[in-house]
């Protein structure tokens, strides 16, 4: 007799589910094998005060960071260096895949002093470059595109020299209204991560889809063609190596100048397991084919996320060799 499936309830506003009671409703593979991870996958731990700074101004200001919500391996560093990736809109997403460790529920209301504070915070690091990513909002209308606006309406105001990019979500229901939105207050860079192959999304991305996102980066770059698109991809999670060249083109037949390749790391046993540990020499395979596609700036290596040292990605560093060094 086979087992019944858990009972999905109703989630409470402001309730935040992770791990298992996130991914649940997700046909992800049976019990995954715990796999010992290799020696080129290892973290950094700066011997500073700067973490312990930069958590307690984010709880001041009330702000998220995708660094904490998403058990990012490179926050030590990241914190450590005195940078940070700002989550706005909250830290409860409305969409439950099975890579992410993001937590799943029913958002609160916006907060509306966040743009101001996220401002501050930007000016009070002094920021030179940041990237502003957020949950998935498909409960709000325009996606959350204006509160995007606006907090690059605030950064601008409280910190003129800093350079922005933004990580945005798919905005599956409002595209054109977003992008509109955009056109008011355009970025320095424009992100959309692409995460995985297209045949590998009905487990790793439900709810968004594959054509949709490429369709977006498409049309930012044709409204700006003078701003930077970027994307990115992570690889350990069954795709194979012609899977991911076929997405690379797609990436550039649909104008995208920047390219993040990093690998997949489970963020817990209830996620999606991590099918096999990319080789070094096969990121930069990747890299390698990626050059010669013609991307602009190329980041491929084992600890690359999409903004990890983002600011050096923009000047065209490879920064997936930093870890090997």
């Amino acid at each position: 007799m086979s087992e019944s499936r858990p009972v999905r309830r109703k989630v409470a506003p402001g309730e935040k589910l992770r791990g298992a009671d996130k991914v649940r409703a997700i046909p992800v593979v049976n019990e995954p094998v715990i796999q010992r991870k290799p020696s080129w996958i290892r973290v950094r731990v700066p011997a500073n005060g700067e973490i312990q700074r930069i958590k307690s101004m984010l709880r001041r200001q009330k702000l998220h960071t995708v660094c904490e919500e998403a058990s990012c391996p490179n926050l030590p560093e990241c914190f450590g260096s005195g940078t940070a990736t700002f989550m706005i809109m909250g830290d409860i997403c409305t969409r439950r895949c099975s890579f992410c460790d993001v937590g799943f529920g029913r958002p609160k209301p916006l907060d509306v002093d966040e743009p101001k504070h996220l401002g501050e915070s930007v000016a009070d690091l002094a920021l030179k470059y940041v990237v502003v990513t957020s949950v998935d909002r498909d409960d709000l209308a325009d996606g959350g595109a204006q509160h995007f606006a606006e907090c690059i309406g605030e950064i601008r105001k409280q910190s003129p020299g800093t350079r922005i990019e933004v990580l945005v979500p798919d905005f599956k229901l409002c595209m054109d209204e977003a992008l509109a939105i955009f056109a008011t207050q355009p970025p320095d860079v424009f992100n959309h991560n692409i995460e995985t192959v297209p045949e590998l999304y009905k487990t790793i991305r439900p709810g968004a889809k594959y054509d949709h996102s490429l369709t977006l980066l498409k049309k930012f770059k044709a409204q700006h063609p003078d701003i930077a698109t970027k994307s990115g991809i992570m690889v350990g999670l069954g795709e194979t190596f012609d899977q991911v060249i076929a997405v690379l083109k797609d990436l550039r037949a649909h104008d995208v100048d920047m390219l993040t390749i990093g690998q997949y790391l489970q963020p817990s046993k209830h996620h999606a397991p991590v099918e096999r540990y990319v080789h070094p020499d096969e990121f930069r395979q990747y890299a390698k084919v990626a050059e010669e596609l013609g991307f602009s700036s190329v980041a491929s290596g084992p600890m690359v996320r999409s903004s990890y040292h983002a600011d050096l990605q923009h000047q065209g560093i490879d920064v997936g060799q930093l870890h090997s060094h």
